[in-house]
């Protein structure tokens, strides 16, 4: 079955790394017809927004959407690129579980003494501290007052829960579910009240509960203690930094917005953002993107391809190339990867 991709190769390295990536899935004999969209920060200044009015109609006749990368701060700011483009599509799309895996490839060196952990991070990707529920009044005034609320529904937050469950299942056993429920009396007990609600439906799941200041120091001081990890919007997207600096660096932070429903098309992207300093300098890493397209052929059911591109990042970064950030060109780590390929 040929499988039909939405690439938003976005802004900076976000353009390089989609075409990089897309040369790797081709030479991985995936099934796969592309349709590339511009919308970008570029697509904003010329239009006034970050993508159409129907552009979320557009890509919902897709299989799955590949972006690169969003933003360029100095240009548009953040909090417009961001609700214009990537956080519509996660809501539109039902994309509540955002996954990252955190392990060391072979031939990466990261900052922590153990190469011993492999952590895949789930994050509630749809509501909670992201939901945008809030406003400012009295703006530019002595008395301005800004409010940000944060969402938590039982629907939310228990179908999170749940898929990190199944997770957990399929890998080995262990799950940690990250709160700060000392603090936060009333989202974050909720939160660990319905994760011992769960925790019976799942009998061989062992499941711990953890603080999001301890959880940070655990993933520095034994990581290979973790299995899988579930977090609210927030707590996850700081974590899943953190795992990518243990990881050996944002170049290797590969990602996937999913709907498990399969109900719409899933979204997957490398998280290293757009580096608009490093923008025309050919030296970004695609590992992220390699990895991220990987997902995306796995979550299809390409497993063959996304197996043999796995294999052949691996069979790269053991010969040292591509594993010290700005040292190989863009082009050069392609290259390598397709010649494994």
């Amino acid at each position: 079955m040929t499988h039909r991709i939405a690439l938003i190769p976005g802004d900076g390295i976000g353009i390089p790394v989609t075409q990089a990536a897309m040369k790797v899935v081709e030479a991985s004999g995936a099934s796969v017809e592309t349709q590339s969209f511009p919308w970008s920060c570029d697509h904003y200044l010329q239009h006034g927004r970050m993508m159409p009015e129907d552009g979320i109609e557009t890509l919902r006749g897709f299989d799955a959407i590949f972006l690169g990368a969003v933003g360029w701060p100095a240009r548009v700011p953040d909090s417009v690129s961001l609700h214009g483009l990537l956080l519509p599509i996660r809501k539109a799309f039902v994309q509540y579980a955002n996954i990252r895996p955190h392990r060391l490839l072979a031939g990466v060196e990261g900052p922590l003494k153990t190469r011993d952990f492999d952590i895949l991070c789930i994050r509630e990707n749809t509501e909670g501290e992201y939901s945008g529920a809030g406003g400012r009044v009295h703006q530019g005034t002595p008395d301005e007052v800004a409010v940000e609320t944060s969402i938590f529904t039982r629907a939310g937050v228990e179908r999170i829960l749940r898929f990190g469950f199944e997770q957990a299942q399929a890998r080995r056993g262990k799950l940690a579910s990250v709160t700060k429920s000392n603090a936060q009396r009333h989202s974050m007990v909720f939160w660990d009240e319905v994760t011992d609600e769960l925790a019976a439906e799942y009998p061989d799941v062992a499941v711990t509960r953890y603080h999001i200041d301890a959880m940070c120091a655990r993933m520095v001081m034994a990581p290979e203690s973790l299995d899988v990890v579930v977090a609210s919007n927030l707590f996850g997207d700081i974590l899943t930094d953190l795992g990518a600096a243990i990881q050996g660096g944002l170049g290797f932070a590969a990602s996937a917005n999913i709907d498990p429903t399969r109900r719409n098309p899933s979204m997957f992207e490398p998280v290293h953002g757009s580096a608009p300093d490093i923008a025309d300098k050919g030296i970004a890493n695609p590992m992220a993107a390699f990895w991220s397209a990987a997902m995306m052929l796995d979550h299809l059911s390409q497993t063959d391809p996304a197996a043999r591109i796995m294999a052949a990042i691996e069979a790269t970064t053991a010969q040292g190339i591509g594993t010290h950030p700005g040292r190989d060109s863009t082009d050069t780590i392609t290259d390598a990867v397709l010649a494994h390929l």
